[in-house]
C-alpha cells in the first residue's frame, strides 16, 4: 500500500543533523516517498553535515546571501516553497525547530492546505523577543502544525497550556541524542585542522552566534574567555568560529593570536561531536549543545538570558549564566575549581532521550498517513 509521500524540509546545519535520523527512518518504509527539500539558509555548515549522513537533497533552494537578513530569508523560502509543494504535492510536510525556514515552510504548506509535522515541538521561553527570532518562529510554527513531536513532558505541557490537543501530541525524545550516538566514536582522530590543540589540556569547547548577543554582550562573552585563560594554565579554549562576519570580526578581533585559544573554521558535524567528547566543559549560546553535551558527561554554561530548554537546568546537566562578564567567569571558575561542583553536573541524568526519536517520529508518521487514506477512500 501506498502510504503518502512527506516532504522534509531545512535549511541550517543543527536541522539537518536533527533531521538527519528522521529521514533515514523514513527512507526505510517503502510505502512512503520521502522528499528532502534544503533552503541553503546556511549553505557549507549545511553541506557538511550532507556529506556525513549521506542525504541527497530533491530540491536545494540555494538561498544563502552574505549579511542576509530575516525579510529576505523568510521571503526566499515562501517563493520557492511555493512550486516545489505545487509540483510534489506532499501528504505532508516536515519541519524541525526554531529556524526562519521551519516557520516559513510551515506557512507555505499551510497556504496550500497541507498537514505540518513539526519536530522538536514546544520549546518556550515565553519572551518573544529571547531567543530571537526563534523563539516566534516556533511558536507560529506550532499554531500551524497538525502533528507535534515534542522531545519532553515539560515541551508537552507548554504545547497543552497553548491548547493544543492532547491527540495532537508525542513525547519523542529528541533526534539530536540519535545523531550523536551514530557520530561519537572513543577511537576517533581528528586530523591536521586541530593540529595545534593539546588534548592533554583540559579544553573549554565554545560557540557563539546568537542575534541577541551581538555586540556588548558577546564582547563581554570573549572577555571572561581571556580572563579564564590566564587563570588556569592546563585550560585551552577550542572555538570553532561561525560563519556570520559580525560573529567572526569581533571573535578575531579579541581572541585572536592569543595563547592558548584556537579560533578554528566551522567543525563538520563528525569532528565536533566527538571535539565535544574530549572536551571538559561546554559553553554556548547554542540551543542544540543544551542536548548533546549532557549526554557525553559535560557540563554546559549557556551563554543568555532566557533558555527554551529548562529540563537541562532542573536536571543539573547545564547552569544558565547570562551573558556577564562576571557571571561567566565565576560560573566556569568555579568548575574548574571544584572537583565536586563539577562531577556533580557531569553525572547528572540527560533529560533528552535514549537515542530512538526518530523511529518513534516515523511510526507517528506511518499511522497518520494511513488514517488520512483511509480517511480518503
Amino acid at each position: 500500500m501506498h502510504l503518502g509521500k512527506v516532504m522534509v524540509v531545512f535549511g541550517t546545519r543543527p536541522e539537518a543533523i536533527k533531521m538527519a535520523p528522521v529521514i533515514k527512518e523514513l527512507k526505510k518504509v517503502d510505502d512512503i516517498k520521502t522528499v528532502v527539500v534544503v533552503t541553503a539558509q546556511h549553505r557549507e555548515m549545511l553541506d557538511q553535515v550532507l556529506h556525513l549522513f549521506a542525504i541527497t537533497p530533491d530540491y536545494d533552494l540555494d538561498l544563502m546571501q552574505r549579511r542576509q537578513d530575516l525579510y529576505s530569508i523568510t521571503s526566499g523560502v515562501l517563493q520557492g516553497m511555493q512550486g516545489i509543494l505545487e509540483q510534489e504535492k506532499p501528504d505532508l510536510v516536515l519541519v524541525h525547530g526554531d529556524t526562519t525556514t521551519t516557520f516559513a515552510a510551515a506557512l507555505a504548506a499551510f497556504y496550500q492546505k497541507i498537514p505540518v509535522g513539526h519536530v522538536e515541538a514546544g520549546l518556550r521561553t515565553h519572551n518573544k523577543y529571547s531567543p530571537f527570532p526563534e523563539e516566534m518562529n516556533r511558536t507560529l510554527t506550532g499554531r500551524l502544525a497538525e502533528l507535534h513531536f515534542a522531545p519532553t513532558d515539560q515541551a508537552r505541557e507548554n504545547l497543552l497550556a497553548e491548547s493544543v490537543a492532547g491527540y495532537k501530541i508525542w513525547v519523542t525524545g529528541n533526534t539530536v541524542i540519535d545523531a550523536l550516538m551514530e557520530t561519537v566514536r572513543a577511537d576517533y582522530e581528528f586530523d591536521s585542522k586541530l593540529a595545534g590543540i593539546n588534548f592533554n589540556q583540559r579544553l573549554l569547547l565554545v560557540t557563539t552566534h546568537r542575534r541577541e548577543n551581538w555586540g556588548d554582550k558577546m564582547r563581554d562573552i570573549y572577555q571572561a574567555l581571556l580572563r579564564l585563560v590566564d587563570d588556569f594554565a592546563d585550560v585551552e579554549v577550542v572555538f570553532p568560529v561561525h560563519m556570520n562576519p559580525t560573529v567572526r570580526d569581533l571573535a578575531t578581533e579579541m581572541l585572536g593570536g592569543r595563547e592558548r585559544i584556537h579560533l578554528l573554521e566551522p567543525l563538520d558535524y563528525e569532528p565536533f561531536a566527538n571535539l565535544m567528547n574530549r572536551s571538559c566543559l561546554v559553553l554556548t549560546d547554542s540551543g542544540g549543545l543544551q542536548e548533546e553535551a549532557p549526554s557525553l558527561g559535560k557540563p554546559v554554561l549557556v551563554l543568555r538570558d532566557t533558555t527554551e530548554r529548562p529540563e537541562a537546568i532542573q536536571a543539573g546537566t547545564v547552569k544558565l549564566t547570562g551573558t556577564s562578564e562576571e557571571h561567566i567567569y565565576r560560573a566556569a571558575h568555579m568548575l574548574l575549581s571544584d572537583t565536586n561542583a563539577y562531577e556533580q553536573m557531569a553525572r547528572a541524568i540527560n533529560p533528552y532521550g535514549d537515542g530512538k526519536a526518530a523511529i518513534r517520529i516515523v511510526k507517528v508518521i506511518k499511522d497518520f498517513l494511513y488514517v488520512r487514506i483511509g480517511a480518503q477512500i
